[in-house]
């Protein structure tokens, strides 16, 4: 797993042991960094859910301001801030040891770009969706990216979120839902 263009290009990242964790595959990374080329520089991102932190680290890499990342695990917070040390991004992001949930409850900032990739079989994609909507934690124009089995439908979301987009790629689908802005009060 490397980092695909940016400051940090192809630095191999470290990959976690076991299969709890399941990195986006290089196929569905491309492609959704392809959908996403200019949505990305100057921004700040979410990494939710991050795992070895590729998603985050990707976006840091191609000029993105800032990131959090936040995961449950120990091991996998660790390994998110060797893989920060080894691209030389450390400086540029926030590493985050807690329930992603309770964080979405508790977060009061906002977020150009959020990643969404739980373990499929948690049933935490829909609440997490949910609870970003609910708490309005991403920014005018922001982007949710959720990684999701292809065979699965995500929910609509009510304005001003929308689904832009989903793409697949074999058994794996993003979907990107876009927030817009406030159009009503500008001129």
């Amino acid at each position: 797993m490397r980092v695909i263009t940016g400051t940090a290009r192809g630095r191999r990242l470290k990959e976690l042991e076991g299969m709890e964790t399941r990195p986006t595959t290089d196929r569905v990374k491309e492609g959704l960094f392809s959908a996403l080329q200019f949505d990305i520089e100057g921004r700040k991102v979410l990494d939710l859910f991050a795992g070895t932190g590729q998603l985050g680290i990707e976006c840091l890499s191609r000029g993105a301001v800032s990131a959090v990342f936040v995961d449950r695990r120990a091991d996998a917070v660790k390994l998110i801030r060797e893989n920060l040390k080894t691209t030389e991004l450390t400086d540029k992001a926030r590493v985050m040891s807690g329930d992603s949930m309770e964080y979405l409850k508790s977060v009061r900032e906002k977020f150009d770009l959020i990643f969404l990739d739980p373990p499929y079989a948690a049933g935490l994609l829909e609440p997490a969706i949910s609870h970003i909507a609910k708490f309005d934690i991403l920014a005018p124009h922001g982007i949710i990216v959720a990684e999701h089995p292809a065979d699965k439908a995500m929910p609509a979301l009510t304005e001003p979120y929308r689904i832009q987009r989903t793409y697949r790629y074999g058994k794996i689908a993003l979907t990107l839902y876009r927030r817009s802005g406030n159009e009503q009060n500008e001129d």
